[in-house]
């Protein structure tokens, strides 16, 4: 049985009603779990990207919920209000990209369960949101159709960066380094850290405005750069999963062209092959479609629910 967990309702700008719980994985990590429930056409399940947490997709909530659609979204272990995996709380970290499967099973019994959500459900996922809902369509875990935006489907980096990271990452475990941030990052939390002007992910001033709010009146919900051992697993992953076939799922992939967060060749060569998968490129847009102004967000929510409705069954 879940308990009741905090749920900063008036930083998420989400429908009424929306409510958190605290879950236990199987190997006893506690992470934190939203829903919007009330939705008639079904269910989607919205993974965020690294350093996020649920407060910061109630707007897309709404959107969805708009359109006929409960929502459950998750802090992923290691951010957001869930447990933090490193003495340094401020360092994203896990050992190896498994570890957000069984947060996901956590997630899916509550909502199947205690939730009680029925109907077709489909995915949702943003960022390292993308990573590890492609490993969940592998999984074959009753998703119907998936929409992602700007999937970690490779790390981009500078190319003289590439080789010394493998490297430097690999080693870093053995040497009791794993705990210390990746090549080029920090402490510090992004979009606090950035100007607006200039930055990698929003070409929209009040998206902007509201991420920094959040993270201001709640600095506990924020994060870091990753640890170097989270790097090599991302690497792992991101490799595992781009030497496999396609899934057999429809789906479609939102990125704008201006992406700077994500490596984007694989993205393009991953929706190369798959034979159900769109690729829909947004002008002008950078690495968070979901906090672009209200057109491309208009555009996005309208695509991803025709592409839901289509699927129902």
């Amino acid at each position: 049985m879940s308990e009741p967990a905090p749920f900063f309702a008036d930083l998420a700008d989400g429908p009424a009603g929306g409510r958190a719980v605290w879950l236990r994985t199987r190997d006893q990590v506690r992470i934190r779990a939203a829903i919007w429930g009330g939705g008639s056409r079904g269910w989607v399940l919205l993974m965020p990207g690294r350093t996020e947490y649920v407060e910061k997709y109630g707007r897309a909530a709404g959107d969805l919920l708009a359109r006929g659609w409960s929502v459950v979204s998750v802090d992923w272990r290691g951010q957001g209000l869930a447990d933090r995996m490193l003495a340094d709380p401020m360092a994203g970290h896990v050992q190896d990209f498994d570890e957000y499967q069984r947060d996901l099973d956590a997630v899916l019994d509550f909502a199947r369960g205690e939730a009680g959500l029925t109907g077709p459900m489909m995915l949702m996922a943003h960022s390292m949101g993308g990573c590890i809902g492609l490993r969940a369509l592998y999984r074959q875990l009753g998703f119907r159709a998936a929409v992602f935006s700007a999937p970690m489907w490779g790390i981009s980096m500078a190319a003289w960066l590439r080789p010394v990271a493998h490297v430097v990452s690999r080693l870093a475990g053995p040497f009791g380094q794993g705990h210390r941030y990746a090549p080029g990052t920090g402490a510090k939390t992004y979009v606090l850290e950035a100007p607006f002007e200039g930055n990698v992910l929003t070409t929209d001033r009040a998206m902007w405005d509201y991420m920094r709010a959040q993270v201001t009146a709640h600095p506990e919900m924020s994060l870091g750069g990753p640890s170097m051992v989270w790097l090599k697993a991302a690497l792992k992953e991101c490799g595992a999963l781009m030497r496999m076939r396609p899934p057999a799922l429809p789906a479609v992939v939102a990125l704008g062209t201006q992406e700077k967060v994500v490596d984007v060749p694989p993205v393009h060569l991953r929706m190369a092959g798959w034979g159900r998968g769109e690729l829909d490129l947004y002008p002008g847009c950078e690495h968070e479609i979901l906090m672009e102004g209200p057109a491309a967000r208009k555009r996005f929510f309208d695509r991803a629910v025709a592409l839901y409705e289509a699927h129902r069954g």
